[in-house]
């Protein structure tokens, strides 16, 4: 097979959040400005309906409970062994992704014809819903451990393969010229051109990847693990601890952003020293 030849953006743009928030820095001060705006909506939204005497049983709902129970639950050891039992789950089933996904989405950018054919395939395979796969892992798989793992790869793996082919068709070609005329091969290409350029972009993979993961995993925490944020949620809702199942996913959302404002970190720390 021939290497690649042709790329297909004159303008290397990464995908995801990062292509409609990435180009511009709004400060820390909008930031709160926006998680105020959200807190203030949410409040108004939540005492609008869930006052209402037909809603009275939900008030837990209310921004006051959910506080209230998500600060009693983080002085519970019970809390963090969910959240550290979650966050296992999370990163396992992300690496295993990425461990097949990166050098996959690396083949897929590099060799023109490799492209051609894996198009349908991860087309099909995006096409069907994560959760869909969850009567099979449990049929595959011995332990409900092993199958949350199996239903976060296989969420994760074709994001993680699509912007990495990404980050490789936007390499500068001239870049590629320059190292083939001094007698590089496809091998010495990959290894000192081809994985630095794209590494961007596979960051970028691994933040859309992180959201896709923890919209799996709650559901997947339902099959039947002991642990768990999901598990907690699931257990909130049949014990109708209502203000203990919101402070759960508000949990989750502390969680999830700050690992994704830890990806976005080493994301414009990679970029910034490969633009250099």
């Amino acid at each position: 097979m021939k290497s690649i030849n042709r790329f297909i953006y004159k303008d290397p743009k990464q995908v995801g959040l990062n292509a409609v928030f990435g180009n511009r820095h709004f400060g820390w001060k909008f930031e709160l400005i926006g998680l105020l705006v959200f807190t203030c909506v949410w409040i108004a939204v939540s005492s609008f309906i869930f006052t209402r005497p037909e809603f009275s049983q939900f008030k837990g709902f209310l921004p006051g409970p959910t506080l209230k129970a998500l600060f009693a639950a983080t002085q519970e050891s019970k809390f963090w062994i969910s959240v550290l039992a979650s966050l296992k789950r999370i990163l396992i089933g992300i690496f295993i992704a990425a461990a097949a996904g990166v050098p996959l989405g690396i083949l897929i950018g590099f060799y023109p014809t490799l492209r051609s054919f894996s198009y349908s395939p991860i087309q099909f395979v995006r096409m069907i819903s994560p959760l869909s796969w969850m009567p099979i892992a449990l049929l595959l798989f011995a332990s409900f451990e092993s199958a949350v793992y199996f239903l976060i790869v296989m969420a994760t793996i074709c994001p993680i393969i699509l912007n990495t082919t990404v980050g490789v068709l936007n390499i500068n070609p001239q870049w590629i010229k320059m190292a083939l005329n001094q007698g590089a091969s496809n091998l010495q290409l990959i290894r000192t051109i081809v994985i630095p350029a794209s590494f961007p972009y596979i960051l970028t993979s691994l933040r859309l990847a992180l959201g896709v993961a923890w919209i799996v995993l709650v559901p997947a925490e339902f099959l039947g693990v002991s642990s768990g944020l999901g598990y907690l949620i699931n257990d909130a809702r049949d014990t109708m601890e209502y203000d203990k199942l919101m402070a759960m996913i508000i949990a989750i959302g502390i969680l999830g952003f700050a690992l994704d404002r830890l990806i976005q970190k080493l994301q414009h720390t990679f970029s910034w020293s490969w633009n250099e």
